[in-house]
């Protein structure tokens, strides 16, 4: 009779048929046998949906001592349904019920700890792998590994894979994907080339996507070719993943013209490779090559149209992002909150209030929800275009606020001039428990500058080292030095200026120059000179540095020294950079320079 069962069930199509089935199992008092029990429970998750996976739970739970194989099939089920944490107490239960874990219970399990996070569980479950000898098993080892990449514990990654004596090339693969996930780009490369010479493993489909990954993110070409040449060499099976990762590295590293001749040359293509070429298109500011290529991909998905939207947004060009923004949605492709965050950048940028107001609207009419990252987007768009109310509005709205969100905010406040609200919010946020980062200092020490805050600067920018751990770059130094200037601490400034780090960096120009418009200021001739001297070690074109001291030397009657200055201008061929300015006219942002005002008469109707 049980040999019929087993045949039955083997046969089993149907959850009705099974239930029959299950019911000959009862009246023949085969409910409680481990082979029959094995058979029913599999082919019960086999045929389960989501409808009839309490079926299945019954009949393990009636189960009164259910076997390794059942565990394993349970967890495997709450691994398709991610329930993580279900899984691990059943992990937990099985190991109380005296049963050991075998190479088909762990990945799983590993697996469930990465994706809830879980570090501390993670280890408690490597030690008992290690009592029980298991961890020496190919299977299990590489699962650890990977558990702990996702974790984003690389050194715990690296110590597993040295501990290997004879690795199999999932375990090269682990350990290169690892390095790729915890941004140890240059570390995946080396590791690949190691692989090549210390391993006889072939290699594999996921390894050379994994080290294209890294050459592409690392911009290292060089290697990036090493491995195009190999996959040629080698003969390798050319899938269309391996095409697309080429296509990334190409164009990531500024071969677009390389990876065009690899796109030309796939006879298979899907969407990502499409998205890869646009991109790079658009990384090289050739936004009409990048557009033939979107308007003649055969299929288009919400990456590709925010690649293709974001590369206008990227060189200012509104209108069209907008045009193709409304091509999407005639489409019927949803578009995500990227393409929304890259529209209010543009407006942010361009000082477009109107837009900014529509795509706000729209936001709302569609019902995205303005997460942190929408929402910094939003702050950041209604402060640059002057309405610090609405973004103060927009961030109080926010449930969850971020480092970016606080930030934004505070720059927005300090930008129109409510430097004493800016800081006031700064205190809240440390009272929130959000960490400023270094962003958040240098628009806090930018808002003391300009509201000539001495005392709170200074506590700030010794704050940064002394309190958060946060060594002051350029920037810190430009905006201290800058706040010091405007004060008339001139001396200060100077002995701070003689210390900061890095003195041929071209960044350095443009603290020499708020240095050299504060001893205009405070009429500090010498004090200019010297810095105009420290200054020629620096290579520099910028002309408003010369033109700062021509007119420290005009400001002090040194005429013959000031004419000088300008002559060397000539004969470096240094000219004075034009003044610029913007304003909406009718929705749309305007430019123009001096003596170049065409742009606007004729939107206001004025012979140009």
């Amino acid at each position: 009779m049980k040999g019929r069962l087993i045949s039955l069930l083997k046969n089993c199509k149907s959850i009705f048929h099974l239930q029959q089935i299950h019911s000959l199992i009862f009246t023949t008092g085969l409910h409680q046998d481990t082979h029959t029990l094995n058979k029913l429970f599999s082919v019960s998750i086999h045929l389960n949906n989501n409808n009839y996976f309490h079926y299945s739970l019954s009949i393990f739970n009636h189960t009164l001592h259910p076997s390794l194989f059942l565990y394993n099939l349970l967890i495997k089920s709450f691994f398709k349904r991610n329930s993580f944490q279900t899984l691990i107490s059943l992990f937990n239960q099985l190991r109380l019920n005296g049963l050991y874990p075998d190479n088909y219970t762990y990945p799983f399990v590993l697996k469930a700890v990465a994706f809830i996070a879980d570090f501390r569980q993670g280890t408690k479950i490597h030690a008992f792998v290690f009592k029980t000898g298991l961890d020496s098993d190919y299977y299990v080892s590489n699962s650890f590994m990977d558990m702990y990449a996702e974790l984003g514990r690389i050194d715990f990654v690296r110590k597993l894979f040295d501990e290997i004596s004879e690795r199999d090339s999932v375990s090269w693969n682990v350990m290169i994907s690892g390095c790729v996930k915890c941004r140890r780009f240059e570390e995946a490369v080396e590791v690949f080339q190691r692989m090549r010479v210390d391993s006889n493993e072939k290699i594999s489909e996921a390894t050379v996507v994994s080290s294209l990954t890294a050459c592409a993110a690392s911009r290292n070409v060089e290697v990036g070719k090493e491995i195009h040449g190999f996959i040629i060499e080698k003969e390798l099976d050319f899938t269309m993943r391996m095409g697309n990762a080429l296509l990334d590295m190409y164009c990531k590293c500024g071969y677009v013209s390389v990876a065009r001749e690899i796109f030309d040359g796939m006879i298979e293509k899907n969407v990502n490779c499409w998205t890869s070429m646009v991109t790079g298109y658009v990384s090289c500011g050739e936004l009409d090559k990048a557009r033939d290529l979107f308007d003649k991909s055969p299929t288009r998905d919400v990456v590709l149209w925010t690649a293709m939207i974001n590369g206008y947004v990227q060189f200012n060009r509104f209108d069209e992002a907008v045009a193709l923004f409304e091509e999407m949605q005639v489409r019927g492709v949803k578009p995500d909150k990227f393409i929304v965050v890259a529209l209010l950048t543009c407006c942010a940028q361009l000082g477009t209030l109107e837009h900014g107001r529509w795509i706000h609207d729209y936001v709302r009419e569609n019902r995205i929800v303005v997460d942190a990252v929408v929402g910094t987007s939003l702050i950041e768009m209604y402060a640059k275009c002057g309405c610090v109310e609405k973004s103060l509005e927009v961030f109080n709205g926010l449930k969850e606020k971020d480092t970016a969100s606080w930030t934004s905010i505070i720059c927005g406040l300090a930008m129109n001039g409510k430097t004493i609200e800016a800081l006031e919010l700064f205190e809240e946020m440390k009272i929130f428990g959000a960490k400023p980062d270094d962003v958040t200092f240098i628009v806090l020490l930018n808002a003391c500058s300009h509201g000539g805050l001495v005392e709170e600067g200074h506590k700030l920018f010794h704050s940064m080292s002394c309190i958060y751990g946060i060594e002051p770059n350029l920037e810190h130094y430009g905006c201290f030095i800058d706040l010091l200037g405007r004060a008339g601490l001139l001396h200060e400034a100077e002995e701070l200026i003689k210390k900061l780090p890095d003195q041929k960096n071209e960044t350095i120009v443009a603290i020499y120059g708020s240095f050299l418009s504060a001893c205009r200021t405070y009429g500090n001739t010498d004090m200019g000179e010297r810095i105009a001297t420290a200054l020629e070690k620096v290579k520099s074109s910028d002309s408003s540095l010369h033109s700062l001291l021509a007119s420290i030397y005009a400001s002090a009657d040194r005429w013959e020294d000031a004419s000088k200055t300008r002559s060397k201008m000539k004969d470096l061929h240094i000219r004075k950079v034009p003044g610029c300015s913007a304003i909406e006219v009718d929705g749309s942002g305007n430019q123009g320079g001096v003596g170049d005002f065409s742009s606007f008469r004729s939107k206001i109707g004025l012979p140009t």
